[in-house]
């Protein structure tokens, strides 16, 4: 194969997996059809929740298994699986809300939501696993188009349905369920794992010769992908017949390819890199250490710190993500009980496209910011989350004031890029703090704290909403209270914002206070 047909065949893939990520973020839209579908089915706002809880669940806690379906079986029966599963989820949810109250009990609608979540979280890392594996030199780039691709799902479904099925939740379901299956599967036919050209080939070998190099070129990458918005399968390349999870002591990846100028930091010139000699390079130095991945994590304050962190503001995020509908609907039908369904429908419709938008411009935010952090203010990248935190803060003290719905957006916008920007630096935080090797476990492990803290503030919004509902005679649920309806949960989540900015600056103070230590041990007196 000639490196011109090479080149097209990894363009072509490229586009196939930014097709596939597009139908992998489809989670986040559960607020625009919650609402209308908790009515149908006379659910109440707890049991709304229980279900929206089921796909985080979903996308969260499979991270491990997927990782390890896809480093042993590749990534195209992950894709499958996701495919299916997308399909199979959506799907029976359609056919419930056609059916109506009764068609179907609590625990099967979390099984199928859960599914939706599984589906996603496997081939969204299978599609950002081929882009890294297609792209040794250029993974950052390569990924960066599934991962926009993943922020922007929810507002393409959003804006597709109201232009095919306006105003009908039967066909968005039915969209989300067709469009999700295909988005995932079609793009199967095109995707080829190519293995490297000739350049990369003779570049590998000759690194294989030169220790040394290949020391600093990993160590290049490591600040690569701490410095851009990877998520748990990208940043690492096995070689034949390792896995990603292997220990860095049983056959660790060898993430040492790549030339200085395209394994360095996008943000970065070739004179920006700092070579081995540099002692004052904090990175440098921390990068050659023995990686740490699996059990050995738990006995590290800095992996509680991220955990703890993670589980805070991702919390926050999940609870008006998955309830923005509710909000605007209470909102509305205080402010103005005259507003028709189909207008409400079309405000939730807003809101989370607003979320899903901000959400991708947030990813890319904190992406760039933590690397200019970094390199060019020699500064931490644990205040891109103070200031992930603090925008939160902001969000949950507009939810608490905002009565007028017509200024919900202000809630919405400023979730959405908070969230994001606090998905757009973790991975580089994991990296920095355990290094590359052990990247996917880790962050499968990470990922475990949204499940926790997704599952507290949405029960916790859900029973204060149920607490000032009522039970209509048909058996529909109605809050006319407004702001009352959930603001009690905005102050929870606010105090978990708060909370947020203290212990990032704590984390700050102790990535500054292990940096002097380990100066003075390379330095010594």
């Amino acid at each position: 194969m000639s490196d011109r047909t090479h080149r097209t065949a990894r363009i072509i893939t490229s586009i196939a997996v930014t097709f596939i990520s597009l139908a992998c973020g489809t989670n986040y839209a559960y607020s625009a059809w919650a609402p209308q579908f908790a009515e149908r089915m006379q659910l109440s706002a707890t049991q709304s929740n229980l279900i929206g809880v089921a796909g985080n669940v979903g996308m969260y806690a499979s991270g491990i298994p997927a990782g390890l379906l896809i480093d042993k079986r590749g990534p195209r029966p992950a894709i499958l699986l996701g495919a299916i599963a997308l399909g199979a989820g959506y799907f029976p949810i359609r056919k419930a809300y056609d059916d109506g109250a009764g068609s179907m009990n609590i625990p099967l609608l979390c099984f199928l939501s859960f599914l939706t979540g599984a589906g996603s979280c496997a081939a969204f890392s299978a599609s950002l696993k081929i882009s890294a594996l297609n792209w040794p030199h250029h993974r950052g780039t390569a990924t960066a188009f599934p991962l926009s691709a993943f922020g922007l799902s929810a507002f393409f479904f959003t804006t597709l349905s109201g232009f095919v099925f306006p105003d009908n939740i039967s066909g968005y379901l039915l969209l989300l369920s067709l469009g999700s299956f295909c988005l995932a599967f079609i793009p199967l036919i095109f995707i080829r794992i190519l293995p490297p050209t000739t350049q990369y080939s003779a570049l590998s070998t000759s690194e294989d010769r030169r220790p040394s190099l290949s020391r600093r070129d990993s160590n290049q990458l490591h600040r690569t992908k701490s410095g851009q918005s990877t998520y748990s399968n990208e940043s690492t390349q096995p070689e034949p017949g390792k896995t990603l999870f292997s220990s860095p002591h049983h056959g660790a990846v060898d993430t040492s390819e790549g030339d200085p100028d395209e394994s360095s930091s996008l943000m970065s010139g070739p004179g920006d890199v700092s070579s081995e000699g540099d002692t004052g390079n904090h990175e440098a130095r921390r990068s050659q250490k023995p990686g740490v991945t699996g059990l050995a994590l738990l006995p590290r304050v800095e992996f509680w710190q991220l955990f703890l962190m993670l589980g805070l503001l991702t919390g926050v995020g999940l609870m008006t993500i998955n309830n923005i509908g509710n909000d605007a609907q209470a909102l509305w039908t205080h402010y103005d009980d005259s507003v028709s369904k189909s207008f409400i429908l079309k405000r939730q419709l807003l809101h989370v496209s607003i979320i899903s938008f901000m959400s991708f411009l947030g990813r890319l935010a904190s992406g760039v910011g933590s690397d200019v952090l970094v390199k060019r203010l020699h500064m931490s990248r644990f205040w891109c989350l103070a200031a992930s935190a603090s925008v939160f803060t902001a969000a949950q003290l507009c939810a608490i004031k905002i009565e007028n719905p017509n200024h919900l957006w202000a809630v919405s916008s400023l979730t959405g890029f908070a969230y994001g920007a606090l998905f757009g630096v973790y991975p580089a935080l994991v990296a920095d703090a355990f290094g590359v090797q052990g990247l996917s476990l880790n962050w499968g492990f990470m990922t475990l704290a949204p499940v926790i803290s997704g599952n507290v503030f949405n029960l916790c919004y859900g029973r204060i909403y149920d607490h000032h509902s009522t039970v209509l005679p048909g058996g529909e649920r109605d809050c006319p209270e407004g702001l009352r309806c959930y603001a009690a949960a905005y102050w929870v989540t606010c105090a978990s914002s708060v909370l947020g900015i203290l212990v990032s600056l704590w984390c700050i103070r102790h990535q500054h206070v292990m940096k002097m230590r380990e100066g003075r041990h390379d330095h010594p007196a």
